[in-house]
Protein backbone atom coordinates (compact mmCIF):
# COMPACT_ATOMS: atom_id res chain seq x y z
CA UNK A 1 0.00 0.00 0.00
CA UNK A 2 1.39 3.34 -0.77
CA UNK A 3 1.06 6.36 1.92
CA UNK A 4 -0.64 9.27 0.74
CA UNK A 5 1.18 11.20 2.54
CA UNK A 6 -0.17 15.14 0.98
CA UNK A 7 -4.41 13.91 1.69
CA UNK A 8 -2.88 13.09 4.81
CA UNK A 9 -1.83 15.98 6.04
CA UNK A 10 -4.81 17.68 5.45
CA UNK A 11 -6.02 15.78 8.50
CA UNK A 12 -3.34 15.86 10.47
CA UNK A 13 -2.93 17.90 13.90
CA UNK A 14 -0.01 17.40 15.48
CA UNK A 15 1.67 20.69 16.36
CA UNK A 16 5.17 18.91 17.19
CA UNK A 17 6.16 20.87 14.11
CA UNK A 18 9.83 18.71 13.72
CA UNK A 19 7.60 15.62 13.80
CA UNK A 20 9.17 13.16 10.62
CA UNK A 21 5.96 11.02 10.81
CA UNK A 22 3.64 14.01 9.72
CA UNK A 23 1.22 12.55 7.26
CA UNK A 24 2.46 8.98 7.43
CA UNK A 25 -0.58 7.81 9.84
CA UNK A 26 0.95 4.19 10.09
CA UNK A 27 4.24 5.05 11.29
CA UNK A 28 2.66 7.96 13.39
CA UNK A 29 0.19 5.06 15.15
CA UNK A 30 3.18 2.57 15.59
CA UNK A 31 5.26 4.93 17.16
CA UNK A 32 2.56 6.32 19.94
CA UNK A 33 1.07 2.44 21.03
CA UNK A 34 4.94 1.29 21.86
CA UNK A 35 4.76 4.48 24.18
CA UNK A 36 1.37 3.42 25.17
CA UNK A 37 -0.08 6.68 23.54
CA UNK A 38 -2.42 7.86 20.74
CA UNK A 39 -1.49 10.05 17.74
CA UNK A 40 -2.54 13.80 18.04
CA UNK A 41 -5.66 13.46 15.47
CA UNK A 42 -7.00 11.20 18.50
CA UNK A 43 -7.72 14.30 20.30
CA UNK A 44 -9.37 17.91 20.42
CA UNK A 45 -6.59 20.43 19.41
CA UNK A 46 -6.40 21.89 22.63
CA UNK A 47 -5.85 18.65 23.97
CA UNK A 48 -3.43 17.89 21.71
CA UNK A 49 -1.41 20.73 22.22
CA UNK A 50 -0.59 19.38 25.93
CA UNK A 51 1.39 16.59 24.09
CA UNK A 52 -0.19 14.46 26.63
CA UNK A 53 -1.19 11.69 24.35
CA UNK A 54 -1.34 8.76 26.87
CA UNK A 55 -3.92 6.32 27.22
CA UNK A 56 -5.30 7.69 30.88
CA UNK A 57 -5.52 10.90 28.89
CA UNK A 58 -7.54 10.17 26.61
CA UNK A 59 -10.06 8.00 28.95
CA UNK A 60 -10.09 10.87 31.20
CA UNK A 61 -11.44 13.08 27.80
CA UNK A 62 -13.70 10.60 26.78
CA UNK A 63 -15.37 10.22 30.66
CA UNK A 64 -16.07 14.31 30.62
CA UNK A 65 -17.58 14.09 27.39
CA UNK A 66 -14.42 16.32 25.48
CA UNK A 67 -13.33 13.47 23.01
Amino acid sequence: MECNKTRNMEFCNCSYSPCSRKGMCCECLQYHLRSRELPACCFPDNAERTYDRSFENFARLVASDKV
